[in-house]
């Protein structure tokens, strides 16, 4: 098993740990974690430029636009994440919902990462 394979499957678990936790949270009203999310999405990202330098490092023909669309996604997603585990920290600790300072975050993550599986897929 090469590398790259190794690397990919690794990018693949930390898809599921934030498209896993979307999902199974969509439901709820509190109670958000986010702790999934944020181990899926610094995966997702490290693993995702990872695999950009063993291609670059083959000398394979890389597509740029699609490595910055990509990695733009990751990011966002990441930084979802982060702010939507702050709001929720500054509401639970002012006694507010949590429901309204987190849900658009956890929307945002849950759909960047969606989306980033479909540019994958779909652009070739």
């Amino acid at each position: 098993m090469s590398l790259f394979a190794i690397v990919l499957i690794i990018h693949f678990i930390g898809l599921s740990l934030i498209l896993g936790a979307f999902f199974i949270q969509l439901g709820r009203k509190q109670n958000f974690q986010f702790g999934t999310m944020l181990i899926g999405a610094i995966t997702q990202l490290v693993t995702g430029l990872t695999m950009v330098g063993l291609e670059e490092f083959e000398g394979e023909e890389l597509n740029y636009t699609k490595i910055a669309v990509k990695t733009t996604f990751a990011v966002v997603v990441l930084v979802a994440v982060l702010v939507g585990r702050a709001r929720q920290a500054k509401a639970l600790s002012a006694g507010t919902s949590e429901k309204k300072a987190v849900i658009p975050f956890l929307h945002i993550a849950g759909m960047g990462a969606l989306i980033n599986v479909i540019v994958a897929v779909l652009w070739h």
